[in-house]
């Protein structure tokens, strides 16, 4: 389905630590493209060590897990990118789709991440770049929702489908919105919270729930999220979807929140809150846990991995990622959760090709 390309060849197997990051940009190969960018400037490859040491965060208020896990440095992205969002798996590969990066907010990318082989492939770009694109697998097919065409603004209502190696359009939105929380339940795709704006004083989240059938293509509305936020972590999980953590209109202004919406009644309940507020992180089950990772707030870039045990309802804190980045990638392959690319400091200014993966083995 996809074009093999010729890729980065990884910084190793080694388990990383924060208190190596130096040691971890060193590893980098000469020759490959750089592992951070930024957004205006093309001659800055660099990351800025200063900045990400004094934003960097990895300690949780959430008591310990008795299995902490491990991470480990895996293949690089082709190209560093950030404000992805969201990614999924689909046939044992994860999808990284849209996105910042070469110095322009609307990119088109799609990257294939294939584990066997600890290599990237490429895959068949959006129809239009755009950031902060919603996806998801429903029915064994690989969504793209909505999105930003200007920098964490400006929201369009396009919705495809990839079908083969060709995306396709599908009904739009039945109106703008970007940083949509996406989650699949009984072969319907629900999009859920969001922001709108076309100007940053005009932005503000919102609590909208859309759910689409693909048998017939069409949207219809189901019970609003409690409260409106964006770049929320979302998920399905036993039929239900939990939408966890982001921002109201700012991430000056995160949240903590946990709900839990079940299709059966249309109703949402509240779940333990996440431990530590934040927004523009990733939401990944692995075994009967959902781990998020990542993410942003007030000066500040997260490397917390917190884990939220379903049965229990309660979090407990894992072994943190160790490059904090947020607007990343996070899905997970078998029993491995892979966190590609991300912002390494608050805000949309550096791009990062940083790829690490998670385990509890």
């Amino acid at each position: 389905m996809f074009s093999r390309r010729t890729l980065l060849a990884g910084l190793g197997a080694s388990i990383a630590t924060p208190a190596v990051l130096e040691q971890a940009f060193a590893q980098h190969h000469a020759g490959h493209d750089p592992v951070y960018s930024h957004l205006t400037d093309p001659k800055i490859k660099t990351p800025p060590l200063d900045t990400m040491k004094l934003q960097h965060v990895f300690d949780s208020p959430a008591p310990p897990a008795a299995r902490q896990g491990r991470w480990v440095t895996k293949a690089p992205l082709p190209l560093p990118r950030s404000e992805m969002a969201w990614a999924t798996t689909l046939n044992n590969r994860m999808h990284v789709v849209g996105g910042y990066g070469e110095q322009r907010v609307d990119r088109p990318y799609h990257h294939v991440y294939d584990q066997a082989s600890d290599k990237w492939l490429d895959a068949p770009f959006l129809p239009r770049g755009a950031n902060h694109v919603g996806v998801v697998v429903v029915n064994g097919k690989l969504y793209a929702i909505g999105g930003f065409v200007e920098q964490n603004r400006k929201p369009d209502n396009l919705c495809f489908v990839l079908d083969g190696e060709t995306w396709r359009s599908i009904a739009p939105l039945p109106k703008p919105f970007a940083a949509i929380g996406c989650a699949a339940t009984n072969g319907t795709l629900h999009a859920i919270g969001g922001a709108v704006g076309d100007t940053f004083p005009t932005k503000k989240s919102v609590d909208w729930h859309l759910v689409y059938d693909p048998r017939i293509d069409q949207w219809a509305t189901r019970a609003p999220m409690p409260t409106g936020r964006d770049h929320t972590g979302t998920l399905a999980v036993n039929g239900k979807i939990h939408v966890i953590g982001g921002r109201v209109d700012s991430f000056h202004t995160n949240s903590n929140l946990h709900h839990v919406y079940d299709p059966k009644t249309d109703k949402w309940e509240p779940r333990a809150p996440l431990p530590t507020a934040r927004s523009g992180h990733g939401a990944v089950l692995l075994g009967g846990t959902i781990f998020v990772m990542g993410g942003e707030g007030t000066n500040r870039v997260y490397g917390q991995n917190e884990g939220y045990d379903i049965e229990k309802d309660i979090w407990e804190s894992y072994a943190p990622m160790p490059t904090p980045r947020h607007g990343l990638g996070a899905a997970a392959i078998g029993n491995t959760i892979h966190v590609a690319g991300g912002g390494a400091v608050m805000g949309g200014s550096i791009q990062s090709a940083v790829h690490e993966a998670f385990t509890l083995d």
